[in-house]
């Protein structure tokens, strides 16, 4: 890294303070909204959505203090980054306290929850979860590789996946999967797929964390229930062939753990 000028850090000063500002202005309004749903709980699960949305503008602006931080300074800001790591948890925490963060859950169980935000129409349901996943991607991106929250990101997405399964009404979803005339037919299939993709990498993703660093019997589990609600997603959609191969799959690594549990290779 080049020394840096005066020049350069006045200017990247006066980056961060507009940006700051923005961010101050979205805080409070934050603050007020939080306020008023201690004074009335009427569509609050709306107003949560809402508020999740609002983070990920604010984690975004945040992000953006870094990019002038490498291009004026050539230097990554941390600082900022993680302040962008914290918001993203907080639209996180907005979208599971709507959803709940369950994974291995049946679908019928979510139904009165969904019932609760029945007006939000798939395709914002889409948006929402693409933006939030588009905030993770770029944080992740942004720390770089060997970041010291590599490994706190397995559980960062995993919780991500668990929202974006919740999110949707699946039995409904499943319909409209398999119908083109259906007005929701593009977003039903583009978000299921996602879906799919989003559980089995979370699965490997614990297994992965599991076989390397940790060896702990929960991120097994962990990985296990991924994988059974990705067999329960092929499920509701009749695609028999790939249930199967996610149960045979479940259980090699229900065995393995038990066997690492036996022979104390575990934790």
């Amino acid at each position: 890294m080049a020394n840096i000028t005066t020049e350069a850090r006045a200017e990247f000063s006066a980056k961060s303070k507009e940006v700051k500002a923005q961010v101050d202005a979205l805080l409070k309004q934050e603050k007020e909204a939080v306020f008023k749903m201690r004074q009335s709980r009427d569509g609050i699960e709306y107003k949560k959505l809402e508020l999740a949305e609002l983070m990920l503008k604010i984690a975004s602006l945040y992000m953006s203090i870094n990019t002038y931080s490498l291009k004026i300074l050539d230097t990554k800001n941390n600082d900022a980054l993680n302040d962008a790591r914290k918001i993203i948890y907080k639209a996180i925490i907005y979208m599971e306290e709507v959803v709940t963060n369950a994974v291995d859950c049946p679908f019928r169980d979510l139904e009165p929850i969904l019932g609760k935000i029945q007006a939000t129409p798939i395709e914002k349901r889409f948006y929402l979860v693409r933006k939030l996943g588009l905030a993770i991607d770029l944080l992740v991106d942004a720390f770089g590789k060997n970041s010291k929250w590599e490994i706190s990101f397995v559980e960062l997405r995993a919780r991500f996946a668990a929202i974006a399964k919740n999110f949707i009404d699946m039995k409904q979803a499943a319909k409209d999967y398999f119908d083109p005339s259906s007005k929701d037919y593009d977003n039903s299939v583009l978000y299921v797929r996602l879906i799919r993709k989003l559980l089995n990498k979370s699965a490997d993703e614990y297994r992965a964390k599991y076989e390397g660093p940790s060896r702990r019997i929960d991120d097994m589990r962990q990985a296990i229930n991924f994988l059974i609600a990705a067999r329960r997603v092929a499920m509701v959609l009749n695609d028999s062939e790939n249930s199967e191969e996610i149960r045979k799959k479940a259980l090699v690594w229900k065995q393995k753990m038990e066997a690492d549990q036996k022979d104390g290779s575990s934790k």
